[in-house]
């Protein structure tokens, strides 16, 4: 005999509730959104008693997500859908509350914590709950994404949603698959160096909160490629033993502070040997603006040995193909753009990182004598939106589908992401926004972007990569 309803068919509220989460005939592990009936009558939810998992995650709108399951009634064909208690609500008790709580705590406490001191806190007790496994078990059914619109096949993988974390925040490699449990699809780490560097002297890492932005010039501070890479290694190896699936994780390599320029590409190769094994891709970095002379590597004529030898470094090291791409800065003119972009097509390159850091300080809400008080290095955050999003149209411009865009440099919003995609991305990063929005933000983001994709007609974000710029007929 099929069990009955928790609530009788005849409630009014039970009816309303059944109907709008009538299961659709696309794939049921995709998110089911539940907008005005949980808001509206939150309690039914919670008297729900599950006893199948219906693998879902359920999303508020734009305030935020919440974690349920489900039980099919097999007369029926209906999902009753429950909120944990143990997980929480969903919004605005749920994970609205937990939104509330970071702003609070970053309000009241991370702001009046020197930034990097901060970052090391909030970063180790990622690392910590990625080790506890029922914890992790959990991080991943929550914010990992499992809707079919967001997954991105390129560069040889496939990632659960495009947005990645962008590299400086894991700089040694210490916890990518940690990271990937709060919902990002890729981790980009490093800078790495060939040899260990401490980096500049501290204080290096500003916050400017009216703008939510970041200045650092942290100087490629790390332990070093042939550190990372082994502990790389035993990741995998781990991985292995256990068949557990990793985070797609990117490496970005930049060049050591004491070498010469004119040693500048057999510094990289380095690197790259050391790295190629366990890189799912690589990232050249030249456009830091924290080591003195990199920029200048971005100049074609010295731009070209250096990545001809990396390629050459990393084709040797192994039978497997690792995807090389180069990250440029945002303050190139045109025409360097250009340059760069004519010249990874002639290397065959598989992709660039557009952008890093700028070194302008235009347009900031913050007073002028204060950031300039603040000193030298390289800005991030929303300020950086409007300039990223000009580079990248450039790009896609210029080389069409032929390379793999990644958008970095100002992504804060799904409305954000959803223009770089339009714009030619594949794959999208931040780094600045995660920090002044909270573990909750990339499902967030993930979530809104699939919704937009979903709005403008498309199946799938993928298929409206570059649909938004005309190419260069040339």
């Amino acid at each position: 005999m099929a069990p009955s309803p928790p609530h009788s068919s005849t409630d009014p509220r039970w009816t309303t509730l059944t109907g709008a989460i009538r299961p659709r005939e696309r794939n049921r592990d995709q998110p089911i959104t539940l907008r005005k009936v949980i808001q509206a009558e939150p309690d039914i939810l919670q008297k729900s008693n599950a006893a199948v998992t219906f693998h879902s995650l359920l999303t508020c709108g734009d305030a935020g997500t919440g974690v349920g399951v489900g039980t099919r009634w097999p007369g029926g064909g209906r999902y009753a859908v429950s909120m944990t208690a143990t997980v929480g609500t969903c919004c605005p008790s749920g994970a609205r509350r937990l939104a509330a709580m970071y702003k609070l705590l970053f309000t009241v406490l991370f702001r009046h914590v020197d930034p990097e001191t901060a970052h090391h806190l909030g970063f180790g007790l990622i690392r910590l709950a990625g080790r506890v496994p029922g914890l992790s078990l959990l991080l991943s059914r929550w914010l990992v994404p499992r809707d079919d619109a967001l997954r991105v096949r390129t560069l040889g993988f496939e990632v659960p949603g495009p947005l990645g974390l962008a590299a400086g925040f894991d700089k040694d490699a210490l916890g990518p698959d940690a990271l990937g449990l709060l919902g990002f699809g890729h981790v980009e780490v490093g800078t790495l160096t060939a040899g260990p560097q401490p980096g500049n002297p501290r204080p290096r890492l500003f916050r400017l909160t009216g703008d939510r932005a970041l200045i650092n010039r942290m100087g490629f501070n790390n332990a070093g490629a042939a550190a990372a890479a082994r502990r790389l290694e035993r990741r995998r190896a781990r991985a292995d033993r256990r068949g557990r699936r990793l985070v797609v994780t990117g490496v970005n390599i930049g060049k050591t502070k004491i070498v010469p320029e004119a040693e500048a590409t057999e510094d990289y190769v380095t690197s790259a040997r050391l790295l190629a094994g366990v890189a799912d891709y690589l990232v050249v970095n030249v456009s830091s603006p924290n080591t003195p002379g990199l920029r200048d590597l971005q100049a074609v004529e010295k731009l070209r040995p250096l990545l001809a030898g990396v390629r050459a470094a990393l084709d040797s090291a192994g039978p497997h193909r690792v995807p090389l791409l180069v990250k440029i800065a945002p303050d190139l003119d045109d025409a360097d753009i250009d340059a760069v972009a004519d010249l990874a097509l002639d290397l065959a390159l598989d992709g660039i990182v557009a952008t890093n850091t700028t070194v302008t300080r235009g347009g900031l809400r913050t007073d002028a004598a204060t950031v300039e008080a603040l000193g030298a290095g390289g800005l991030s955050g929303a300020p950086l939106r409007d300039r990223s999003l000009e580079v990248l149209r450039r790009l896609r411009s210029r080389v069409g589908d032929r390379l793999v865009l990644v958008a970095s440099g100002g992504i804060e919003t799904p409305e954000d992401a959803w223009q770089r995609i339009l714009a030619g991305a594949t794959l999208v990063q931040a780094y600045t926004a995660f920090i002044y929005h909270g573990p909750l933000w990339p499902r967030r983001l993930q979530t809104g972007l699939a919704r937009l994709a979903r709005d403008a007609g498309f199946a799938t974000v993928q298929e409206a990569v570059g649909t938004g710029v005309t190419p260069d007929p040339r």
